[in-house]
């Protein structure tokens, strides 16, 4: 598990990394505007597919039942019912494309229903040439199930970094002539590329993935898809919750809904690069596990869940205690002024505080997948809504578009929570996550983490008003630093965490020689 979520971890940097220098160059041409507020939400819009499905319930129902025939039967018929989907697929997101353009009106108007009617009509036209985005990242999700469980994690995992890298590519050229414009070209554009790239990957390891007759009576297929039905309700209300602070933020100072979105963008750095990493690596490992093999599958969701924790926690620490100079570094240029630089960064500390139960929720997710248990999951994300949307309510008064980001975080602490009791229940005991030791240990290593970050912080002052290179030197050295205090420390406590990278590591090595 755990060199497989290195392997997709180092295609998932260069994603991550180009996704920030997406927004950076996004940033600087339009600032948190009012244009670009209209944007995010459309793009909000045609996202939600994204994430249900590249994230969520397609790889959750395709992969068991696609590494289960593979295993069991062979490629070929593995490859048929590649295609069937493939097929269902394609009629299914088609549809939905139409759908959205005919309903943007109505889809805008719940998204943002503060906006004035000038910004509201951007919002929908926008959103209209937007929906076609949901059809490329859903055949590229479907490719990305295929190739993981054939043992391709590298590709599917450097795919978005090509989407990335297409649309800043794109936004450089057209974004002074084409305004908001250029950057939905740059969107399909990406999406039409993140997709094309794993398609061709497929065919190159020997899996044809073109239409087939769907057969909607073949129980592969049927299977799939009563898989797939309740996970995508499970993950659709899941997507509430940006739509939650997206709405409201619409009520708020213009621009609102930009810094959320910029900071929410420098989060899924860490959460992308190492929780999504383990998470996939892991579901097909989950699903080889029969029904009777309990120990197995609580040792390896034990391991994940602290495997996750152990990169996020530092993580959380840092961009709590330098968000400011984290935006300022990133962003602080062109368009992007005083005001944008406070929203984000008070919006990325508040975030941050859910980083640990963004992590937690997202690999316990995987493991109710892959134990099939939908009821389990759909309360999950029922309890993460609720609590998205009484905290939002109550803290935006007070706090503004920091209290939304903070709500947030405050459900995604509650769900993991959640998720984990009943994956524990399912197993018959609890998962045995965190021992004594494991947090005594870990308390001292972030003491350790974050003495060093204040005195660095106190040292040498953060050259707002210097160059790129004082910047870039003065952000580099406390990264390192606390990285460095950090590494030691839990080395020195022997981590076993520290003993999985090494085994890892030395396999593959193994492997390539």
């Amino acid at each position: 598990m755990v060199r497989h979520a290195l392997f997709m971890m180092a295609g998932t940097l260069a994603s991550r990394v180009l996704g920030l220098v997406r927004e950076i160059v996004t940033a600087a041409w339009f600032g948190a505007s009012g244009a670009l507020d209209a944007f995010n939400v459309a793009f909000t819009l045609a996202n939600l597919a994204r994430q249900l499905l590249a994230e969520g319930a397609l790889s959750a129902s395709f992969v068991p039942v696609f590494t289960r025939v593979l295993k069991d039967r062979g490629a070929a018929e593995a490859e048929k019912l590649a295609r069937k989907a493939f097929t269902v697929l394609l009629v299914a997101a088609g549809a939905a494309v139409g759908v959205g353009v005919l309903l943007s009106p109505l889809l805008v108007g719940i998204m943002a229903p503060g906006f004035d009617p000038v910004k509201a009509d951007m919002a929908v036209s926008l959103t209209r040439w937007m929906f076609p985005f949901l059809l490329f990242v859903s055949l590229a999700a479907l490719a990305m199930g295929a190739l993981n469980s054939m043992g391709s994690f590298l590709v599917p995992a450097l795919a978005p970094a090509l989407s990335n890298l297409v649309y800043i590519v794109m936004a450089l050229l057209l974004a002074s002539g084409w305004g908001v414009w250029g950057l939905v070209a740059a969107v399909l554009a990406g999406g039409f590329c993140q997709f094309a790239l794993q398609w061709g990957w497929t065919a190159k390891l020997g899996l044809s993935l073109l239409p087939g007759k769907p057969d909607l009576k073949n129980p592969d297929l049927r299977r799939m898809l009563s898989l797939f039905l309740p996970y995508a309700a499970g993950l659709s209300l899941n997507q509430v919750n940006p739509v939650i602070s997206r709405m409201l933020a619409s009520f708020l100072h213009e621009g609102a809904i930009s810094v959320l979105n910029y900071a929410n963008r420098i989060i899924q750095l860490p959460l992308g690069l190492f929780v999504i990493a383990v998470s996939q690596a892991v579901l097909p490992q989950l699903s080889r596990r029969s029904a009777d093999q309990v120990e197995e599958f609580r040792e390896i969701m034990a391991e994940s869940l602290r495997f996750a924790l152990f990169i996020v926690l530092p993580v959380t620490l840092g961009m709590i205690l330098v968000s400011k100079e984290i935006v300022h570094f990133l962003f602080f240029r062109g368009a992007f002024g005083a005001w944008a630089w406070e929203g984000t960064s008070v919006s990325l500390a508040m975030y941050s505080i859910g980083l640990p139960g963004m992590a937690c929720s997202t690999v316990i997710m995987r493991g109710l997948y892959a134990r099939g248990l939908p009821r389990e999951a759909l309360w999950v994300t029922l309890s993460s809504v609720s609590a998205t949307a009484l905290s939002s309510l109550a803290l935006m008064k007070p706090l503004g578009f920091g209290g939304l980001a903070l709500a947030t975080s405050l459900s995604f602490t509650l769900s993991g929570w959640v998720g984990i009791k009943l994956l524990s229940r399912n197993l018959g005991r609890p998962l045995g996550l965190f021992p004594p030791s494991w947090i005594f240990k870990m308390a001292v290593s972030l003491a350790a983490t974050a003495g060093t970050v204040f005195l660095y912080n106190s040292a040498v002052a953060y050259p707002a008003a210097g160059g790129a290179a004082a910047r870039s030197a003065w952000v580099g050295g406390v990264f390192l630093a606390s990285c460095a205090v950090y590494g030691a420390v839990t080395a020195a406590m022997a981590f076993q965490e520290w003993a999985w990278l090494k085994d890892a590591i030395t396999k593959r090595k193994r492997r390539s020689e």
